[in-house]
């Protein structure tokens, strides 16, 4: 529903391109009523996890480490040159393979794990290598049960994946300023997409995800500690969580922003959609 009250529906049949520029609207462009969504045949997938992946294998191996699986996280507190756990999740087939007990140096986990270690599993999604729907192996955490801490603030980054071993490495350097405040970090990889106001917008990409304790002050000295650390990988941060990155800075990282905005003002021509976060993030 635009800005205007009327009905507009959106499809690849009709227009890929006004598709592609609407699927991340961040609110802008109006109110969503209904979604129609391609599907494709249920698969069954197996998660294994491993513990304490050293931080040379990464180096050596970081392609095929995150190439591993149908999805691959790493976890890490940045600590002790080590990644945490690596969980790797693979679809179910006649060509799987077992992964033994030794994944690039990461030894495979005795018991299903949290990715905060010291937390307990229970509102993890099974794991072992024991099969199950897609539903419930690619999600980290189960339907119904609080993910990751519950209790938190989160932020993050998207560099493009040529630019991530590097970025890693730099973060690393700052590892005993961002110990203290971090709960844990996630590290994973995304596909490119069409979609205008997407972080993965036409790039492969890295996301670096950072769950932090809720210390809004010291976490936002961090998270600009951390934005100017990425600042030469050209990051993009998610929309939905914490950034301090300046709106020009954050402009110049989409190059569609303003045929968005120009959508933006077709759509919702007295701006009844506008708040103060499009009007720094984006109008500005």
């Amino acid at each position: 529903v635009s800005g205007n009250g009327d009905i507009i529906r959106l499809s690849r049949e009709e227009d890929e391109n006004m598709l592609h520029a609407a699927v991340v609207n961040l609110g802008a462009l109006g109110i969503i009523t209904k979604v129609t969504l391609d599907i494709e045949k249920t698969f069954e997938v197996r998660q294994d996890v491993f513990q304490n992946l050293p931080l040379e294998s990464l180096k050596e191996n970081f392609d095929a480490i995150l190439s591993g699986g149908y999805s691959v996280s790493l976890f890490t507190d940045w600590q002790d040159d080590l990644i945490s756990q690596v969980w790797v999740k693979r679809k179910v087939d006649d060509q799987i393979e077992e992964l033994g007990n030794d994944y690039f140096g990461a030894i495979a986990a005795e018991r299903n794990l949290h990715p905060i270690t010291e937390l307990s599993s229970e509102n993890c999604t099974e794991q072992m290598g024991v099969p199950g729907p897609w539903y419930d192996r690619l999600p980290h955490f189960k339907m119904g049960f609080t993910p990751s801490s519950g209790e938190e603030l989160q932020s993050e980054f998207f560099v493009p994946k040529e630019n991530a071993l590097a970025a890693i490495l730099t973060l690393e350097k700052r590892r005993e300023e961002i110990y203290p405040q971090l709960m844990i970090t996630e590290i994973r990889t995304i596909a490119a997409d069409n979609l205008w106001m997407s972080p993965c917008y036409q790039q492969d990409c890295v996301a670096i995800h950072f769950t932090w304790k809720q210390n809004p002050k010291e976490v936002g000295e961090l998270i600009t500690m951390i934005e100017m650390e990425l600042e030469p990988f050209e990051y993009r941060p998610h929309w939905g969580k914490l950034f301090s990155i300046s709106p020009s800075l954050l402009a110049s990282r989409y190059e569609k922003l303003p045929e968005f905005i120009a959508l933006c003002k077709k759509l919702d021509p007295e701006g009844k959609f506008k708040n103060d976060y499009l009007n720094l993030n984006i109008y500005s």
